[in-house]
């Protein structure tokens, strides 16, 4: 039998109310003649203090709110008092701020070939060849070249994956590209260490192993798990490598820190991010200028979004909210 609402009572949630402060006014709803309590989204954000919109992650209940414990204690005030709940959700909205939406960032590092490339609506053939099988993504608050000239533009190494920063923004490297930093310099650890010495032996190995991963256009069903289940042993590799040798971990801390540095960095870039599924641009001539974010980011402006965003749930355009922390239908 589908429940009818007689009467309902919006709440929005948020860190000033959680779901422990929805439960403690059921009562009173009850009191007013409420059948139903109507929330905003509940399901975790991309953003702390979010209005609920910019969802990350569809799999959790928001740690803001209390987490699960604190929903299940809301939902037995609510069915004590034989009152329903209806939940305020729009397909459509997902949040990429913050990298906090692990969807988002496997599209970036796989493209393609990532089992959630199907969730954003991304033009992989559009009308620049050279943006083929790229996500391209406004984010600079410069010309490239500028940005690269000025080190804003940092490689690090984070748990077993190359990774660019760009102040608050996090972009994986494609797998590929990994074996191009590993094995920058290559010659130099073999005369120290000895062409044969077994770290030196593992690395080129590692270098060998994510060169020969299936390419992120690759859309065979199992040439896709292959990359994958092959890109997490050569990481577990990876870093069991790094943990075994001082040599080889300060080897790649020195490439690392090579990218930043160096005069030839536009070069290194160049070599390093040409498999990239993921490519970074300035604001087009004429568009509104960036704005600063508060750790000094620049953040992109809605006269200029990505275009060809849009849910599979919804037929309507998508552009970049404001605060470029989620998608919005238009």
């Amino acid at each position: 039998m589908i429940r009818v609402p007689r009467a309902t009572y919006r709440l929005q949630l948020g860190p000033g109310l959680t779901f422990d402060d929805a439960a403690a006014l059921v009562e009173y709803l009850d009191a007013l003649g409420v059948s139903d309590a109507y929330t905003s989204p509940f399901l975790e954000t991309a953003t702390e203090g979010s209005h609920g919109y910019d969802v990350a992650d569809h799999d959790r209940l928001r740690d803001e709110l209390g987490g699960e414990p604190a929903f299940q204690r809301f939902a037995a005030a609510l069915r004590a008092r034989d009152m329903g709940l209806l939940v305020d959700v729009v397909p459509n909205h997902m949040g990429i701020a913050q990298n906090r939406n692990a969807w988002w960032l496997d599209v970036l590092e796989n493209g393609p070939a990532s089992p959630h490339a199907a969730t954003f609506d991304i033009d992989w053939r559009p009308v620049k060849t050279e943006l083929t099988d790229k996500v391209l993504l406004p984010v600079l608050g410069d010309q490239y070249g500028a940005v690269l000239d000025r080190g804003e533009l940092k490689l690090g190494l984070e748990d077993g994956r190359f990774l660019v920063r760009y102040f608050d923004t996090v972009l994986p490297i494609s797998p590929r590209a990994w074996s191009r930093i590993l094995g920058h310099r290559i010659d130099g650890l073999a005369a120290s260490l000895g062409a044969e010495h077994a770290d030196v032996v593992a690395l080129k190995s590692l270098i060998t192993w994510f060169a020969t991963l299936p390419s992120h256009t690759d859309k065979d069903p199992a040439r896709v798990a292959a990359r994958r289940r092959e890109k997490e042993v050569g990481r577990e590799k990876l870093i069991a490598l790094l943990a075994a040798s001082p040599a080889v971990r300060a080897f790649i801390e020195d490439n690392i820190r090579f990218s930043t540095a160096s005069p030839a960095t536009p070069r290194a870039w160049s070599r390093w991010t040409r498999c990239s599924p993921t490519r970074r641009t300035a604001p087009p001539t004429g568009a509104s200028p960036a704005r600063r974010s508060t750790t000094g980011a620049s953040s992109t402006s809605t006269s200029w979004p990505p275009s060809g965003w849009r849910s599979r749930r919804c037929s309507r355009r998508l552009t970049a909210c404001s605060s470029a922390s989620c998608a919005r239908a238009r």
